[in-house]
């Protein structure tokens, strides 16, 4: 039974920065609410209560909202009207798909005068011949029954015709009254027996199946039968649908009842998700000694067989913002294992790589995981290529050796190319650090140099030092 909180109606109350005692609107539907209680001492300056689709079964504890205008206790199950005279301001009161069957009890909305709408649409009452005149005669206040609004015409007629609707009505309100006694007794007696018999037969049922299935089976197949004997959950579920299927009058006790069987089917559920699940073993090397690729974590990847630096690259996927502590990278010579947050990534490789001279790497942009695993035989081969990759450049520098060694092929001569020696990359040998004196040929002079004459205006000055 869940009871009105304080609690509960401080959560409700998120609109008005949960404080209660100013309350004029609060929403407590769908909360399986069975009875209505303090919401009269904690909110007295309510306006608008929504008590919709619970389990209430009586109207109380509402006299002394003064200021309630609407009340909705639609999809309940209320089958009188009453303790509503307090709601001074009452407009609106909406009881649709109830089980009010004593019709002559809305006469207790005589002195909500106030009162301009209501609804008894779902209602065993609707049912009785003269319902409408009955209820527009005894609410004179009423401008609209149901949905439909009421005339003038409509009010005199009812008016007119009142002491006939009356007797009728009262004929068939002491026709439902016996006929509701009778059930209530079912009920009770339903209630009080000591198994119930759906579960007996369900349980029944399940025997005779199992006996059926045995009869079939040969001796040898005692394995096979008791595989194919039900579940737990498969009975659950057949003692559910015959739930459902046995035809039930729709009453108060019916509604509970159904509710109480929701509730033990959700109970089931919530147990069946606590027992511990068996959790599978974990297959990544068979009893044979092959190791399996596996992918848990569902991560894209790149393996390259890079043969210019003759290793193995393998490019992981890994989430950008997850950190790096939660990753274990293991290789092997001839497999990588990566572990993801517990879930496993591991790839045969295609060749035999050196574990120690492996190294793994974490990009800061994109989160990648870049391992480099160095091949444990061939030869490393000088790289001839440049790698671009959308806007950023990468071009493999050559070492020093290498550039020299490029310049020592320019000297050779090619006959498709060149005709001469190409003179501008030969380089002179030996140490040429210290200053030697130029020697020129004999049929060649250095040109004279032009002395720039001195102006007349020159002033020889001795304490200014020369110019070196």
């Amino acid at each position: 039974m869940v009871r009105v909180t304080e609690e509960l109606i401080r959560r409700r109350a998120e609109h008005n920065n949960c404080e209660i005692f100013t309350l004029e609107e609060v929403s407590l539907h769908q909360q399986d609410i069975e009875r209505i209680e303090h919401i009269d001492k904690w909110c007295r300056d309510l306006k608008i209560l929504y008590l919709q689709n619970n389990l209430i079964p009586k109207i109380e504890n509402v006299g002394k909202l003064k200021k309630l205008e609407y009340l909705n206790l639609a999809l309940n199950n209320i089958e009188v009207i009453e303790n509503l005279e307090g709601c001074e301001s009452l407009v609106k009161l909406d009881l649709t798909l109830n089980f009010v069957g004593r019709l002559s009890s809305v006469g207790a909305l005589r002195e909500n005068l106030h009162l301009k709408e209501l609804f008894l649409v779902g209602n065993p009452c609707t049912e009785f011949q003269g319902y409408r005149q009955y209820v527009v005669a005894c609410l004179p206040q009423l401008q609209c029954l149901d949905g439909s609004p009421i005339g003038r015409a409509e009010r005199i007629r009812a008016q007119q015709d009142l002491d006939v609707v009356r007797r009728r009505v009262q004929e068939q309100e002491e026709d439902y009254v016996q006929k509701r006694e009778k059930q209530k007794r079912e009920g009770l007696e339903k209630s009080q027996r000591p198994g119930s018999e759906r579960d007996e037969d369900s349980q029944s049922v399940l025997c005779s199946e199992n006996t059926d299935v045995r009869d079939h089976q040969s001796p040898g197949l005692d394995s096979e039968s008791e595989q194919t004997q039900p579940s737990e959950e498969q009975g659950l579920e057949q003692r559910d649908r015959e739930f459902w299927e046995k035809p039930c009058a729709f009453t108060p006790e019916s509604r509970l009842e159904a509710h109480h069987h929701l509730e033990e089917k959700r109970r089931a559920k919530e147990r069946e998700r606590e027992k511990p699940q068996k959790v599978k073993p974990r297959t990544l090397i068979t009893a044979e000694g092959r190791v399996l690729n596996v992918n848990e974590a569902k991560l894209d990847f790149t393996l390259t067989d890079d043969e210019e630096s003759n290793c193995v690259l393998l490019d992981l996927h890994v989430y950008r913002h997850m950190d790096t502590s939660l990753l274990d990278v293991h290789v092997q010579p001839t497999y990588l294992r990566v572990t993801v947050k517990g879930k496993v990534f591991q790839l045969v490789l295609p060749a035999e790589v050196k574990p120690d001279s492996s190294t793994a790497q974490r990009s800061q942009t994109t989160g990648h995981l870049l391992v480099t695993m160095p091949k444990a035989h061939g030869d490393i081969k000088p790289k001839k290529f440049s790698f671009s990759h959308s806007n950023t450049q990468f071009t493999h520098r050559p070492s020093p050796e290498r550039e020299c060694m490029r310049k020592r092929e320019r000297l050779e001569v090619e006959p498709g190319k060149h005709s001469a020696v190409d003179l501008a990359s030969l380089t002179l040998r030996g140490d040429y650090t210290r200053q030697q004196p130029l020697r020129l040929p004999a049929n060649q002079q250095l040109p004279a140099t032009k002395e720039t004459p001195i102006s007349k205006d020159f002033v020889d000055n001795p304490d200014v030092p020369p110019l070196i």
